[in-house]
């Protein structure tokens, strides 16, 4: 069966990855995002923070295809992905990591790394032979996953489940994961929660070292590691944007400070 032509957004640059155009979801009566217009450029580092309820994740749900939009558009290099399903969107380019580990902990290490490229090979090899076939037939997924586990410092327990690593192991494998995805736009939903400042630092590193040719959307409470990192800053109350800018733009931004930051920045 054909499928329809995706339509392209002509008002999106040749920079721009991500573009939200009036974006609104509700639950019931109750509006979770509300005419959200958000444009992100390529290669940047763009954190979303604000209050509890504000609609940071139900954003990443419905740019990753977890939620229906209510009303609006995603649309995704250029492309109209509104209507696109997750996987379709994965193997276009989208990947995430979600606030709580998302692994499969009865399997090793390696086959969840190796698991995850196979998802975006499934156009190449079909979907019952990507997954049923012995995997000595794919050396270059097999080495593909050897490399990710090397840059992600986990080659040394590749064959251990996955449930017996440390919770900091476990949110590199995550990260892992996601990197065999070949993700162009990588969304992280706090990836430091429940960490040390020791795994906190040595999280950040690895997803600026690995991740450094990627777009990156965070939503992060850690405020100063916001500050640190982020290129972008789009500060989220109530569902709708309240203000966009550089991080000493947002730091200096009295709305900011009244609605959420409570004065911590001056």
């Amino acid at each position: 069966m054909a499928t329809e032509p995706i339509e392209t957004d002509e008002r999106v640059t040749d920079e721009t990855i991500l573009r939200t155009d009036e974006l609104v979801k509700k639950f019931g009566q109750f509006t979770a995002t509300d005419r959200v217009d958000l444009t992100v450029e390529r290669g940047e580092f763009r954190s979303i923070i604000g209050p509890n309820g504000a609609g940071k994740t139900t954003l990443f749900n419905l740019v990753t295809g977890a939620l229906p939009v209510t009303d609006g558009r995603i649309y995704f290099d250029g492309e109209d992905i509104t209507t696109l399903s997750p996987a379709e969107r994965v193997r276009r380019g989208i990947g995430r990591s979600f606030q709580i580990s998302n692994i499969f902990g009865g399997l090793s290490v390696r086959e969840n790394v190796r698991l995850a490229a196979q998802s975006i090979d499934r156009d190449r090899y079909g979907f019952v032979e990507s997954l049923f076939k012995p995997t000595d037939r794919y050396k270059g997924m097999n080495d593909r996953t050897d490399r990710i586990l090397e840059r992600i410092g986990l080659s040394d327990v590749a064959d251990e489940e996955a449930n017996a690593l440390a919770y900091g192991d476990k949110r590199r494998l995550e990260i892992g994961v996601v990197l065999a995805t070949e993700p162009d736009l990588v969304l992280f939903d706090e990836p430091t929660a429940g960490m040390s400042v020791e795994e906190t630092q040595e999280t950040i590193e690895l997803i600026e070292d690995v991740l450094v040719d990627q777009t990156l959307l965070l939503i992060e409470h850690d405020i100063e590691l916001v500050m640190e990192l982020s290129d972008r800053i789009t500060v989220l109350n109530r569902g709708q944007i309240l203000a966009e800018g550089t991080p000493d733009e947002i730091a200096a931004n009295r709305d900011v400070q009244d609605a959420y930051l409570g004065g911590m920045m001056e």
